[in-house]
């Protein structure tokens, strides 16, 4: 079946396929870079969530780095009323939910929560504007929504794992760090013939302490992934019913904005629970 709305003689499926495509670049066997011929290369580079990703997180530091250098207390402009909202929510979550103390949690948080926002927002953006310029122009893929690409989210992820190990070796040490994944949440006897069965209930606490551990990054990564791919594909399925599209593609972008909010909220929260988890002693 040929594809509506003007996109030519392709079929639906190569149409779909088309958008979820990254532009890729890798090192081939020949030791020669090239272009979108990365298929089952583990380190070929997505250069469209790449750039996005750097291009919005620069736009969110330049955005409130001015708000920053102009804040005014006597007539606020509106911008700087919507930034000091978003710190002051930021500020409060973080103060009800981080029970340790550490200047780095607030800013973190603040800027997980509006770059997770922003990479999520781009998927508000008509699934053919952006490709179909960049088509223009040459490139023959571009997706947008970086976190509709399953490197970015484990790569913030992962990130946050090691932001979690590192908190809490600092706050417990490495044998407190060693003692939880091995002395939890069955306490070995430590006295007895109970004594036999000891190494037994460690390597058992081990297993389950090092799996609910690596749980987080990957549950944390596939959550944000998930949901904004499922919006993605959603909103190329809408646009194939062509100018039919518009009822269907503003409704579904209405009901999109709680989703790209609330998983950027979640992601941040997480990150503040997981940190918090990794500051407090037992």
């Amino acid at each position: 079946m040929a594809a509506e709305g003007g996109h030519g003689a392709a079929t639906s499926s190569d149409y779909i396929s088309h958008h979820l495509q990254n532009l890729q670049v890798c090192k081939a066997e020949t030791g020669e870079w090239v272009w979108n011929q990365c298929a089952g290369n583990p380190i070929a580079i997505n250069v469209d969530s790449m750039f996005w990703s750097v291009l919005l997180g620069l736009i969110f530091v330049v955005l409130f780095r001015g708000v920053a250098k102009k804040t005014s207390a006597g007539k606020p402009s509106k911008f700087q009323a919507l930034v000091e909202i978003i710190v002051e929510f930021v500020d409060s979550s973080v103060k009800d939910t981080f029970h340790g103390s550490s200047r780095l949690i607030a800013p973190l948080g603040l800027t997980i929560f509006v770059w997770v926002f922003l990479m999520n927002l781009m998927d508000l953006v008509p699934v053919d504007w952006i490709p179909m310029a960049a088509g223009a122009a040459g490139i023959p893929y571009m997706k947008v929504v970086p976190t509709t690409d399953v490197n970015v989210t484990f790569g913030m992820s992962i990130a946050v794992f090691f932001l979690i190990i590192f908190y809490t070796i600092k706050n417990k040490g490495v044998t407190g760090f060693i003692g939880e994944l091995t002395l939890h949440p069955i306490a070995p006897p430590t006295r007895g013939l109970g004594l036999i069965a000891a190494p037994f209930i460690i390597a058992f606490n081990f297993i389950l302490e090092s799996v609910a551990l690596l749980a987080k990054p990957v549950s944390l990564s596939l959550r944000l992934f998930g949901n904004m791919f499922a919006g993605e594909l959603i909103f190329i399925l809408i646009a194939l019913l062509g100018i039919y599209q518009l009822p269907l593609h503003f409704g579904w972008a209405l009901f999109h904005v709680l989703i790209v909010t609330l998983q950027a909220f979640i992601f941040m929260m997480l990150t503040i629970v997981y940190l918090s988890l990794a500051s407090e002693k037992h």
